[in-house]
């Protein structure tokens, strides 16, 4: 699919009608979930969910996402909830540990909680941390998957290029499986993707699908050698998929730190994409302290199911938000709603 004919970042996958901003507010509940370990600079997890005829979905855009991109992760709500999904291929996704930017003694604890998983990703680049710990940090999650384990690393575009073939070529002895989004900008992807070419290390790219105006933009420009996938950010699962299908390269379907229902979200995503050659990012619900569900969607041998999530209503009556988020909420809902239905 050529990229004029993408949908707009805000819109809805389908050309069905939106439902009713009181569909989506009679079943709305706002949770605030603690996390186990401080992650992308937060340690509890707001989210929203909703019940549409499909079944529960979620909204849960970060809270410094303005509402034009914050729409896509609602568009992606309405997908999931109102629409039959894509035909799955697969009923259990090989997931990923994800290891925030924790001490080495904290490496086994944390890799521990993703039971049976062969692949971590290591977070790097944070602004409070150096290079060193970031080596330190790395070898810990090697020494504990051992040779045949899969090392990825993402840095949040938090190098420019000087500094990234500089970290890339530190931490080419834990014979990483790729870096993940190194660079802030596509054509800072495609220089340290040019320097770094002879040492085999693919460079993925995240941010720069699924917070750009236009997603194909790091795929057309030769900037990345895999893509990483979100069903929120993406306005979907079928966008999602015609992204994949018009980048025509290799994607890791990823989370965004969701509860279960958003996970099971990028599941279905996963389930439908035509090749999974790596093992995706949608163990997260490991980095969670609570859940909205007794049974949620943890890595067991690896992987995880695909499937919908039902809340358990004590679960969210204990963790719901307070007063004023829940309000914060409700407002952004209904902002976001307006851009969608603008967009129409």
């Amino acid at each position: 699919m050529p990229a004029d004919d993408q949908p707009a970042p805000h819109a809805h996958s389908e050309a069905t009608a939106l439902p009713s901003l009181d569909d989506l507010l009679a079943s709305a509940r706002v949770v605030a979930l603690p996390l186990v370990t401080r992650f992308r600079g937060i340690d509890v997890r707001e989210a929203m969910v909703f019940e549409g005829p499909r079944g529960w979905t979620e909204f849960s855009p970060f809270a410094e996402y303005g509402d034009d991109e914050a729409s896509a992760w609602l568009a992606a709500a309405i997908d999931f909830g109102w629409n039959a999904p894509p035909t799955a291929l697969r009923d259990r996704i090989p997931v990923n540990a994800t290891v925030p930017a924790v001490d080495p003694d904290s490496v086994p604890a944390v890799l521990a909680r993703f039971a049976g998983c062969r692949t971590a990703k290591v977070k790097v680049a944070g602004s409070d941390q150096t290079l060193a710990q970031d080596v330190a940090r790395v070898r810990a999650v090697r020494d504990v998957l051992g040779p045949e384990g899969r090392v990825r690393v993402d840095a949040n575009g938090g190098w420019n290029v000087d500094e990234a073939e500089h970290a890339i070529h530190a931490l080419a002895p834990f014979d990483l499986e790729y870096v993940e989004q190194p660079c802030a900008t596509v054509d800072e992807l495609a220089e340290i993707r040019r320097r770094t070419k002879y040492m085999g290390i693919p460079i993925a790219a995240d941010e720069s699908v699924r917070r750009a105006d236009d997603p194909l933009a790091v795929a057309e420009a030769g900037a990345a050698d895999l893509l990483v996938i979100k069903a929120q950010p993406l306005g979907g699962i079928r966008r999602a998929l015609a992204i994949v299908e018009a980048a025509g390269l290799p994607v890791v379907v990823s989370s965004a730190l969701d509860t279960s229902v958003g996970l099971a979200m990028g599941a279905q995503l996963a389930a439908s994409v035509p090749s999974l050659e790596f093992d995706c990012g949608l163990g997260t619900a490991s980095l969670l302290a609570a859940d909205v569900t007794g049974s949620p969607l943890v890595a067991e041998g690896g992987s995880i199911a695909v499937g919908r999530i039902v809340p358990d209503p004590v679960l969210l009556d204990r963790y719901e938000a307070t007063e004023e988020r829940v309000d914060w909420w409700l407002e952004r809902l209904g902002r976001c709603f307006e851009v969608l239905r603008d967009a129409r």
